[in-house]
């Protein structure tokens, strides 16, 4: 499966996933497609965007290679539980 497979799996899930889950799928996602984040961090008012940040900053020095594999085997997994 491929990235973009994967992200059109998503589409198709009868129940969304766990905030947790989603920011995973996000900062994964954000690592394969663009690599590290170089963007500021938000402001701490905005907790939303500042947890999208952290989640993303966790999986600095990852290969996109290694983030896309690691995106797709965790919808593989998600898809059990949300198909």
């Amino acid at each position: 499966m491929t990235l973009e497979e994967a992200v059109a799996q998503t589409k198709t899930f009868t129940t969304k996933p766990s905030n947790s889950e989603l920011l995973k799928l996000y900062a994964l996602y954000k690592q394969a497609t663009e690599g590290d984040n170089t963007s500021e961090r938000p402001g701490g008012f905005d907790f939303v965007a500042s947890a999208k940040y952290n989640a993303w900053e966790a999986e600095k020095g990852k290969s996109k290679e290694a983030a896309s594999d690691e995106y797709v085997a965790l919808v593989q997994k998600l898809s059990e539980s949300y198909k």
